[in-house]
C-alpha cells in the first residue's frame, strides 16, 4: 500500500479534531457480532462493537467553545498535554449514522457520502472492533486464519474498501490526560507511519510519525484487490510492503464485475497465516488467500495458490531490511487490533491500487469530484467475520453470504454432527511438480503440488490443509 487514510482526509469530516478526557454525553458504540472459532468446538459469537476513530469526534472546553481551529489544536488552550487535558474535553459520538457507520447483527455497512443540508458531503469512517471491556481485542493470528464476507459491487475505480490489522495499543493509549482511551477511538497507527497532533492517546509536541506493523488483509473496490504486510523496526517500516495483487500479476479477467471473483455479487475472503511449524510458536512463511463465491471454493489466480511467501517478501526489496514474514508474524502472534475504513484518494486517485499495472481503471478515473458526482451512494459491506484455527472459519457447503447457520470443517454448530474424512500423509514420489519444505501439499478445494520435495512428507493437519514437514 503507497497511501493510507490520514488525519489530513479526515477533514471532511471534521475539522482536524483532538482528544482529552470524555465529557458527559455517552458514546454510543454500534454492535457488531464477530465470531471465534476452533476446529474442536466451532464458532463462538463475540460480544463485539465498533468505535470510530476520534478524530470524528468534537473536542471543546466546558464552555463548549472548540478547541480546534482550521489548521489544528488551539495552541493557547493545548500548549502541552497536561494544559489541553485541562481545558479540553471529547464529546462522546451518539449518531454513528451521520458519518456513514450501520450495523445490524454481523453485518457492518460503511459509506463514503452522506446527504447534508448543502448536498453529499464526504465522511469516509474508519473503526476499529472494540470488545466489552473498552478496549481493542488484540487478535491473534499466527498459524491461524480469518474470513469475511464483503460486497464492493458499489464502490468503483478511486475507492478503498479496506478491512486490515495494525499493531495498535489495545487501551488506545488511555492514561491520566486521556482517560476514555479506545472507547474513543484513539490510538491509531500503521506502516505509513502518520504525524498526528496525537501519538497514542498523548500529545505530540515532536510532530513525530506513529509507525506500528500493519496487516493488510483487504484493499479493494469493484475493479482491484491487493493483500499486503508491511512490517516495521523500531523507527520506520516497510511502506510500499510485499502484496499479492492477481491484475498486478496479469491475471487480468480474474477479479472484477463478471470475473472468477464477480463483485457484482458478495463473496466470502479466507486468510491464512500458516507457519514454518505448524503451530503459533512458529515463524511466519506463508499468507494465503482463497475466496469462496455462492458456496464454491473458487480456483485460485495462481498455479499453486495466491500466496505470499516468506523467501518472496525477502527477495522484493525493502521487506527485507524489515525482517519481512518473520516480523509480521511476530506482531501477528503478539496479537493486533482489526480496522475498517472506506476511502479515496485526492493525491493520486487511487492508481497505486486499480490504475496500470494494479488494475484496469484510468489514471483519472480515482479523482472524488468524478466518484461523487457518479457514485454518491458508494459503500462497502462486511459481515460474518471470523478468526480462529485454520480450517475452522468457512465451509464451503454454507452460502457464504448467510448468517443463519455458523459452521467448521470438523463441527456444525446447529448440530452438533462432526465430520470423518482426513487426508492420508502422501510419502510417495510424482512425476510432477513437488512442494518445498513448509508448503502446502493438499487439503479441500487444493489444487497445486501433493507431493513433498525428498525428505519432506505431505503431512495432514485438517481437512482443508497438508503442509510439507
Amino acid at each position: 500500500m503507497l497511501s493510507k487514510l490520514s488525519s489530513a482526509l479526515l477533514v471532511g469530516a471534521v475539522a482536524l479534531v483532538h482528544a482529552q478526557n470524555p465529557d458527559e454525553t455517552p458514546e454510543s458504540h454500534p454492535s457488531l457480532t464477530t465470531y471465534k472459532c476452533t476446529t474442536a468446538g466451532g464458532c463462538t459469537a463475540q460480544d463485539t462493537s465498533v468505535v470510530i476513530d476520534w478524530n470524528y469526534h468534537w473536542f471543546h472546553t466546558s464552555d463548549w467553545l472548540s478547541c480546534t481551529t482550521n489548521t489544528g489544536v488551539n495552541s493557547t488552550l493545548c500548549p502541552n498535554t497536561a494544559t489541553c487535558a485541562k481545558n479540553c474535553q471529547v464529546q462522546g459520538d451518539s449518531n454513528y449514522t451521520a458519518n456513514g457507520v450501520t450495523t445490524s447483527g454481523d453485518s457492518l455497512t460503511m459509506r463514503q457520502f452522506m446527504p447534508g443540508a448543502d448536498g453529499y458531503q464526504s465522511v469516509s469512517p474508519r473503526l476499529y472492533l472494540l470488545g466489552p471491556d473498552g478496549n481493542y481485542p488484540q487478535i491473534k493470528l499466527l498459524n491461524q486464519e480469518l474470513t469475511f464476507t464483503v460486497d464492493l459491487s458499489t464502490l468503483p475505480c478511486g475507492e478503498n474498501g479496506a478491512l486490515y490489522l495494525s499493531e495498535m495499543d489495545a487501551t488506545g493509549g488511555r492514561n491520566q490526560y486521556n482517560t476514555g482511551g479506545a472507547n474513543y477511538g484513539s490510538g491509531y497507527c500503521d506502516a505509513q507511519c502518520p504525524v498526528q497532533t496525537w501519538k497514542n492517546g498523548t500529545l505530540n509536541t515532536s510532530g513525530s510519525g506513529y509507525c506500528c506493523n500493519e496487516m493488510d488483509i483487504l484493499e479493494a473496490n469493484s475493479r482491484a484487490i491487493a493483500f499486503t504486510p508491511h512490517p516495521c523496526s523500531a523507527t520506520d517500516c516497510d511502506r510500499g510492503g510485499c502484496g499479492f495483487n492477481p491484475y498486478a500479476l496479469g491475471h487480468q479477467s480474474y477479479y472484477g464485475p463478471g470475473g472468477t471473483v464477480d463483485t457484482n455479487k458478495p463473496f466470502t475472503v479466507v486468510t491464512q497465516f500458516l507457519t514454518n511449524d505448524g503451530t503459533a510458536r512458529g515463524t511466519l512463511t506463508q499468507v494465503t488467500r482463497k475466496y469462496i463465491q455462492n458456496g464454491k471454493l473458487i480456483a485460485s489466480a495462481v498455479s499453486g495458490g495466491d500466496t505470499i511467501t516468506a523467501e518472496g517478501c525477502l527477495a522484493s526489496g525493502t521487506s527485507a531490511a524489515f525482517g519481512g514474514l518473520s516480523t509480521m508474524g511476530q506482531a501477528l502472534g503478539r496479537g493486533m487490533t482489526l480496522i475498517f475504513a472506506i476511502w479515496n484518494d485526492s493525491s493520486q486517485f487511487m492508481n497505486w491500487l486499480d490504475s496500470n499495472p494494479n488494475g484496469p481503471c484510468s489514471s483519472t478515473e480515482g479523482d472524488p469530484a468524478i466518484i461523487l458526482r457518479n457514485h454518491p451512494d458508494t459503500r462497502v459491506i462486511f459481515s460474518n467475520i471470523r478468526w480462529g484455527d485454520i480450517g475452522s472459519t468457512f465451509s464451503t457447503s454454507q452460502n457464504p453470504s448467510s448468517t443463519t447457520r455458523v459452521a467448521t470443517t470438523s463441527r456444525a454448530v446447529t448440530t452438533g454432527a462432526t465430520t470423518t474424512s482426513k487426508q492420508p500423509t502422501t510419502t510417495g514420489t510424482a512425476a510432477g511438480p513437488t512442494q518445498t519444505h513448509y508448503g502446502q501439499c493438499n487439503g479441500q478445494g487444493w489444487t497445486g503440488p501433493t507431493v513433498c520435495e525428498s525428505p519432506w512428507k505431505c503431512t495432514f493437519a485438517n481437512d482443508w490443509y497438508s503442509q510439507c514437514l
